[in-house]
């Protein structure tokens, strides 16, 4: 076997949690990336229309360049505002963690007004300390969030990249050699996604029912 098959087979054993992403964002035409920054998973994905929405300058940029969202609202999340059911689906990727809890939680019934079907979020599991960077001081981190929390708010919760206590910043291996614990943190991975509470992200998902879309 080939070093792209076995990355194929690898792949297909081990799902990198961007495939999942994938499959929950599927079937959608409209969606809304709430604080898309400059390298959104939307990317990755067959999506007709997407708005990203940023305060950034540089990184509304950076993602023009690549051609990431067809449009692009540059405002601070916490006081953007949309007409409800605006979108068939809004995300919102490593976001929430840079807010407050207030802030949060009001962003979160913000998009759940914004969104016609589902609301999809990406988090680390509890707090995880980082300080500003890209000279941008929104990538501080002010909160943390747990799986009890995020269910208490009607999310289906999903175990992402493996056991914890393996991975680091910016979900990277804490620990060398980085491949073979990103391996290990794989293999977990196939408990983690479904005991969530050992993992060290999660994936969010909010199907939004019909009495929920009755604002």
């Amino acid at each position: 076997m080939n070093k792209s098959g076995l990355y194929s087979f690898y792949n297909s054993v081990f799902p990198h949690p961007m495939e999942v992403f994938k499959k929950e964002i599927s079937g959608f035409d409209k969606v809304l990336d709430v604080g898309c920054g400059d390298n959104s998973p939307i990317q990755y994905c067959n999506i007709p229309f997407s708005v990203g929405l940023d305060l950034f300058e540089p990184y509304i940029q950076r993602s023009k360049e690549k051609g990431i969202h067809d449009q692009y609202v540059k405002s601070d999340i916490r006081y953007a505002n949309f007409e409800p059911d605006s979108f068939d689906l809004v995300i919102c990727m490593d976001v929430i963690e840079h807010l407050t809890k207030k802030e949060g939680l009001i962003l979160m019934e913000n998009m759940g007004v914004w969104a016609k079907k589902k609301v999809i979020v990406y988090t680390t599991n509890g707090y995880v300390s980082q300080d500003e960077y890209d000279s941008n001081p929104l990538q501080k981190h002010r909160s943390g969030w747990t799986v009890p929390e995020l269910r208490n708010l009607g999310y289906d919760i999903y175990g992402m990249y493996g056991w914890k206590m393996l991975r680091g910043h910016k979900s990277q291996p804490r620990y060398r050699p980085h491949m073979a614990f990103r391996v290990l943190s794989d293999i977990t991975q196939k408990i983690t996604y479904r005991i969530p509470n050992y993992a060290f992200g999660l994936l969010s998902v909010k199907e939004l029912s019909d009495a929920e879309n009755n604002h």
